[in-house]
């Protein structure tokens, strides 16, 4: 895990934030963490941000100018040591900016700017590209945040009481993932009711991707009606993902997503990667929150 930078929130609600990667490794309310751990025997991970490139890349690599550059799936941001740039008792800033390590892969002048803040109940997080360059930035951002299952009684079972919330009604297919990642183009059927998954981990065979979903937030809620809400800005693909017998539920917000299966195309032209203009800002939001049943 490294070094870590801990925020605290009035109501005593804190959470701490790691260097190395500006990953959410702990999250606290009323003494409880609603953080998946980073428990290795299952994921490594808690919490981590996706950058450049979201999902696995075609033949390990991405294509810039005709020379092909390796990348690791979901990029690189959430393996490198980011700096603090402002702190304070309830928020911190994180940025990461290009370098010759990042250039081996991504041959592009970046800067990653996080900054995570804390409140009653809540996490929220503004996340900033810059393109300082002198040519349009090819990006996508993801966030990955891991939960226990279960955080508020029941069980982690099929008919266990568990189900994921959508804000509008998806679509009832997603597509299927085949090798090394890669999306394919044939779907797989789900058990959506209008806006409800009820879970079962036999449906995690491979993560569930709805692109350009109809919805902006999604909960993830207990039988109590306890849930733990995710809210996004401008993060048009979202994904649900576990391991069947691994005890967390990861609610994912995309912008971009993996390349689809026999792309062979640059990485600027790969679907749903988005072109920053030389000396533009993007900005994108995440905000957490733990709701009790009206």
């Amino acid at each position: 895990m490294g070094e870590t930078v801990e925020i605290r929130a009035t109501d005593g609600s804190t959470a701490r934030i790691a260097l190395r990667g500006a990953e959410p490794v702990a999250w606290q309310v009323e003494e409880r963490d609603y953080l998946w751990d980073g428990d290795p025997e299952h994921w490594n991970r808690s919490a981590p941000w996706l950058f450049p490139v979201v999902g696995a890349s075609a033949g390990g690599h991405v294509q810039v100018d005709g020379r092909r550059y390796p990348m690791a799936q979901h990029g690189f941001a959430r393996d490198l040591p980011f700096a603090v740039i402002d702190r304070s008792e309830e928020a911190v800033s994180l940025s990461l900016g290009d370098d010759a390590a990042t250039r081996a892969h991504y041959p592009f002048p970046f800067r990653l700017i996080i900054e995570a803040r804390i409140g009653p109940k809540t996490l929220t997080f503004t996340i900033r590209v810059e393109n300082p360059g002198e040519t349009p930035l090819p990006y996508a951002l993801g966030f990955h945040p891991a939960f226990p299952w279960p955080f508020a009684g029941g069980e982690r079972r099929a008919g266990g009481g568990y189900a994921v919330l959508f804000e509008e009604a998806e679509r009832p297919f997603v597509p299927e993932v085949g090798a090394g990642g890669l999306l394919v183009r044939s779907e797989r059927a789900l058990p959506l009711d209008g806006p409800r998954l009820d879970l079962d981990p036999e449906l995690f065979t491979e993560a569930l991707v709805f692109l350009n979903a109809r919805s902006r937030a999604m909960r993830f809620v207990a039988p109590s009606g306890r849930a733990i809400a995710m809210r996004m800005e401008d993060f048009p693909h979202l994904a649900v993902w576990t391991k069947p017998t691994a005890p967390f539920l990861s609610l994912e917000a995309w912008t971009g997503h993996a390349d689809w299966a026999g792309f062979a195309g640059a990485l600027a032209e790969r679907d749903s990667q988005r072109l920053l203009a030389p000396g533009a800002t993007a900005r994108h939001g995440i905000a957490l929150a733990i709701e009790d049943a009206v």
